[in-house]
């Protein structure tokens, strides 16, 4: 499968029979318009704007956005209930985590997940091989609780999203403060937003950090 960041939160993921999943498709006030993308399914986590702009995403997509098992085109699909914030969604509302197997590769998109990290929230996502994680703060998870997220969700690859970039207007942090949580080793540096991944590509012994070019 390829997945292809879009910016923020936005990812577009295609498996090899040719279905195309984005996710989170936002708004231009976030500091820059979102590239222009087609998709047969596009996967909302909550109500703002940088992250349901609908009108971003062209070719008539299937919209999700309700908790619940799908299957379309042949991707399999869970959303699950989680909140926007860490007082049970009385400050921001409600956040669904969205799970994909494309190619046979598992593939967690988290939204704007703003919770502490939860036993019950874990094992109903796991197993994951890339994970799909925001970083930056003030309206989600800070570097800290996302490195817990990781610590016990274990995925072979997990990308930073979510944050600081050069254009972007909000107040959120930039990548480095996760990054510094994480060895120099374990962290890949891509001169690209697409990388491809396969199944045999995962050994389930360590976790590597694909920062993405955007």
């Amino acid at each position: 499968m390829k997945l292809t960041w879009l910016g923020h939160s936005s990812f577009k993921l295609e498996e090899s029979t040719g279905t195309v999943v984005v996710t989170d498709p936002y708004h231009n006030y976030v500091g820059y318009d979102m590239p222009e993308v087609s998709a047969d399914i596009v996967t909302i986590s909550h109500g703002h704007q940088d992250h349901n702009y609908l009108p971003a995403v062209s070719g008539d997509p299937t919209v999700i956005r309700g908790a619940g098992f799908y299957e379309i085109g042949g991707v399999h699909m869970l959303a699950q209930r989680s909140y926007h914030d860490n007082n049970k969604g009385a400050d921001r509302g409600n956040n669904l985590v969205f799970k994909f197997r494309m190619d046979g590769v598992e593939v967690c998109h988290m939204g704007d997940i703003g919770e502490e990290c939860s036993v019950m929230l874990v094992e109903s996502i796991m197993p994951v091989n890339v994970l799909l994680i925001p970083v930056g703060g003030t309206y989600t998870i800070d570097a800290e609780m996302a490195k817990e997220y990781v610590d016990r969700i274990m995925p072979d690859v997990v990308i930073p999203m979510h944050y600081k970039t050069k254009d972007c207007d909000f107040d959120i942090a930039k990548v480095n403060e996760f990054l510094d949580l994480f060895d120099d080793d374990d962290i890949v540096y891509l001169d690209t937003d697409t990388v491809e991944f396969d199944r045999a590509d995962f050994d389930g012994e360590s976790t590597k950090v694909y920062v993405l070019k955007f």
